[in-house]
């Protein structure tokens, strides 16, 4: 793996830990609580979260971070990666929402739009990082 790969992968994780840290814990973890109900946990299960934080972030370098690296700049890191966290947090939202009770249209909307916006700051994030490394 070449450090500008580590260097993308750790900036995008870390942007990831600590801004869907500041989502979940902070601003909207009462408001999950309240939508959800019996369907959370009180502490969620370390290894399957663990493991999307680490498999999610593996995405975002190798469809989003390296082809945004070789042509197309930050913007394309920004577009790339929005397309991402759409597709990926769409998928996750309207499987709940057809099949969940008490999974309403405007959690999915309101998780949608923030897994958009997340993947693609976080995306843009990994991309400075690795373009600041020097082969």
């Amino acid at each position: 793996m070449s450090r500008k790969t580590l260097f993308a992968y750790l900036g995008t994780l870390l942007a990831f830990l600590v801004l869907d840290g500041l989502w979940l814990g902070v601003l909207m973890g009462p408001t999950y609580k309240a939508l959800l109900g019996p369907l959370m946990l009180d502490q969620p299960r370390l290894f399957p979260a663990v493991a999307f934080y680490l498999l999610y972030v593996f995405g975002c370098v190798v469809f989003v971070v390296l082809p945004a690296l070789t042509s197309g700049g930050w913007q394309r890191a920004v577009r790339l990666g929005a397309l991402l966290g759409l597709v990926a947090y769409g998928t996750y939202d309207l499987s709940n929402w057809a099949t969940l009770q008490g999974w309403s249209a405007g959690l999915a909307v309101m998780d949608i739009a923030w897994g958009t916006f997340l993947s693609a700051v976080c995306c843009a994030v990994g991309y400075h990082c690795a373009r600041r490394v020097h082969n």
